[in-house]
């Protein structure tokens, strides 16, 4: 799985989320579907090497209020569609107010982790940026790229949904989902993290603690699905009625997307 992953200078958790087995034989096409951590402190390097990749659509997950406090650096040329959430209700990021707020234990890390990923799919912000990101698959020929804060909730959640509208094996999906944990060495990292978050919230979380909050586990990315199938019966119900995912569209983006 490790050449999935695309090193970058001051870019986390970059990879291509295609080349995947996909329903009828298929294979879900290398290079098209790329997904990251958020582009603030970008290098010149950085910005050289996504230049190159000719992104053609850029989808930022992040607040509004996350956007502003660390816009995004664009290469010259930059010329991608971008699509954000415009809602901005003035809040601080849950995950922030978590951080400040709670005990860092690694029980209180999975409990919040699991009740975002319960409420993540009927976010109204996104599911009007999840909409038009599909919308965007099913009309755009260069590669798609998306992103929140760090990469692994907001964007792990759509792209194991757009691996399930592939046809990608429940499996492949989870595996991809997880790859976060290796991707940005959570285990390795922890330590320093610990002490990131010592420095901003004044209390100590164990390294356990900062794994269970900032890495992921298939239970996450299970809650969301479970609460997506009570609501609207299945995943397609959910992408078709609240994301207006039709069967029109989905056969664009399979011919678009799929070898």
């Amino acid at each position: 799985m490790s050449d999935r992953l695309h090193a970058f200078e001051a870019i986390d958790n970059f990879r291509d989320y295609g080349d995947y087995a996909s329903a009828a034989g298929r294979r879900v096409r290398p290079g098209r579907l790329l997904r990251s951590a958020h582009h603030a402190r970008a290098s010149d390097a950085d910005l050289e090497r996504l230049k190159g990749l000719n992104l053609g659509v850029v989808v930022d997950l992040r607040r509004p209020g996350e956007r502003r406090d660390q816009p995004s650096r664009r290469h010259d040329g930059f010329d991608a569609l971008v699509i954000e959430g415009g809602i901005d209700d003035g809040a601080e990021a849950p995950h922030i107010t978590f951080l400040k707020t709670a005990d860092l234990t690694p029980d209180s890390g999975r409990r919040f982790m699991t009740q975002t990923y319960r409420s993540l799919p009927f976010d109204a912000s996104h599911i009007d940026v999840f909409g038009r990101y599909f919308q965007a698959l099913g009309d755009q020929d260069r590669p798609v790229l998306i992103h929140c804060a760090a990469g692994k909730d907001r964007t792990g959640f759509l792209a194991a949904l757009t691996h399930h509208l592939l046809g990608v094996h429940r499996d492949d999906l989870v595996e991809d989902y997880l790859l976060t944990n290796t991707a940005v060495d959570l285990a390795g990292r922890a330590p320093s993290i610990a002490r990131q978050l010592h420095k901003m919230t004044g209390r100590v979380a164990s390294d356990d603690a900062v794994v269970a909050f900032l890495g992921v586990e298939p239970a996450y990315l299970e809650a969301a699905f479970a609460e997506v199938e009570a609501r609207h019966g299945s995943l397609d119900a959910y992408l078709d009625q609240a994301l207006g995912v039709d069967a029109a569209l989905r056969a664009r983006i399979e011919a678009r997307l799929s070898a």
